[in-house]
Order: C-alpha cells, then structure tokens, then sequence
C-alpha cells in the first residue's frame, strides 16, 4: 500500500469536502464552469488500475486518456467543477490524490483506481495508434437463377471502405468509450444472358427513408444477400447494424425486370 504524502493527502481531503455529488451524465445537459483544475489534471496524468483486480483501465496523457483496448479510441478529458468531463460525458469525482482517484460512473457505481507505480504497466499500451475495425473482407458472391426461361445472373460485392463511423459504448467500469468502425459500400450487377439490367454502388445513407438518422450515424451498411426472384423481380435484402450490437434494421431492396429498383423495410 502507497502512503500519500501529507500535501496530497490534504488536497485529497479537500477534494472529497468540496464535491458536489451530482450524478454522471452529458455535458451538454449541465452547465460549465470554463475554468479547468490544472492541479487536478496533473494529478491524473500516469496510468491508472481499477484497485481491485490492479487491471490496467487508462493512461492520462497531457489532455488525452488513452485506454489498453486497442479498438478503443483516445478521449480528451478535462477536470471541471469536480467532475471529469470526457468527451460528451461528465463524471462526478469524489476522491482524488497523487495516488487514489475515484470518480461515479454513467450507473451511479463507484470507481476506485489506483495510479501505477509498476513499469511493465506501460506494456498494455505498445500499440502504436488506435485499431480502425471493419466488419468484412471484401466479400464476393454470384449465382445463376432462372425465370419463367430466362437465365439471370446477379452479382454482390461488399467493398470495406475508409469511411469511418463512430460508435459510443460504455466499457466494464460504465465509462462512456469510442470505437470507430469501417463503413461497407456493397455493388450490385444484374444480367439478363449477357445484357446488364442494373448495376450500382449502394451506401448507408441510400436507406436514410427506413432508418432513423440517429441510428444510421452509429450503423454501418452490414451486408446484401439475394432472397428470391419473383413475379415483382428480384429481391435482395440489406442490413443496417449498430456493430457488435442487436439493433439492426433489414431492408429490401428490389430489382425489377426494367432495371428499376424500389426499397421496403422488412424488419428492425
């Protein structure tokens, strides 16, 4: 066990006195007192452990915290009106030190953590930048269907792109992190014999009439997958899903035997 030393121990006094024990929440919902504890930043830059089980949670670096998962994105953080405000949310802190800092998170639980004095922590942090996921590799698939006589062949490419959505999750200690995910383009090519009745790039933001916008700034366009071919034509279905959730919308896109093509939300 750490001994504080006597100036840390009574800041850590004072802190505790002065908090206000609001709880965790946006930043955009509470008003700001735009003059930052530099005192307190400082004492939060090193690496911090949950005090338990001594897991890595974060290192605070001059503005930024980074965290171990390399999939998790760096945050800016800034310590307001005995808060910790990190990104678009705000933690109240309820004890802080050279060595102790604890602070409320989004459920209302109480986080302790202690700060490192162990070198081979910094090892949870040898990766170089932040990992960008994509949710496919390029992905290829072909049939041949028949019609009433006709030979139809359709054609599906899901294309991982460089276009990137960020999604907000809440980690094991219920603060708020990022993630940022690639976005898919998916082509469609459809022919009749060897005559092309379509042929088309399809994005997310072409399904913004069936999915909420809210939800299409956090999704990603998953996948495309032929369902059956009909009097009305041919019938694929696309799915709109917020990564590593439930919460998918699936959309029929449909094909006509003109080459035109309608969308129809299926399921959510």
């Amino acid at each position: 066990m750490v001994l504080l030393r006597p100036f840390a121990l009574l800041f850590a006094v004072l802190v505790l006195a002065s908090c206000k024990h609001q709880p965790a929440g946006s930043v955009d919902n509470q008003p700001r007192n735009e003059t930052e504890s530099r005192e307190a930043k400082r004492l939060l830059q090193g690496i911090w452990l949950e005090s338990v089980t001594e897991e890595v949670m974060f290192r605070a670096e001059g503005d930024t915290i980074y965290y171990p998962d390399a999939s998790s994105q760096p945050t800016h953080f800034r310590i307001v009106n005995d808060s910790l405000e990190l990104g678009r949310q705000r933690y109240p802190i309820l004890k802080q030190s050279e060595y102790q800092f604890w602070f409320q998170n989004q459920g209302g639980d109480v986080v302790k953590l202690v700060k490192s004095e162990t070198a081979d922590d910094s090892l949870a942090f040898v990766h170089n930048q932040p990992e960008i996921l994509s949710l496919s590799e390029v992905l290829k698939l072909d049939s041949v269907v028949m019609y009433e006589g006709e030979r139809y062949h359709w054609y599906i490419a899901v294309n991982p792109t460089k276009y990137r959505v960020r999604k907000v999750s809440y980690n094991g200690e219920g603060v708020a992190v990022e993630n940022v995910y690639f976005d898919n383009i998916i082509h469609i090519s459809l022919f009749q014999g060897k005559t092309q009745l379509f042929s088309r790039d399809f994005n997310k933001r072409m399904y913004g009439a069936d999915v909420p916008q809210d939800f299409l700034e956090q999704a990603v366009l998953g996948n495309m997958q032929f369902d059956h071919v009909d009097a009305k034509g041919f019938h694929f279905n696309a799915t709109i899903c917020i990564p590593d959730g439930a919460s998918c919308y699936l959309v029929e896109t449909l094909i006509n035997f003109k080459g035109e093509m309608t969308m129809t939300l299926l399921e959510y």
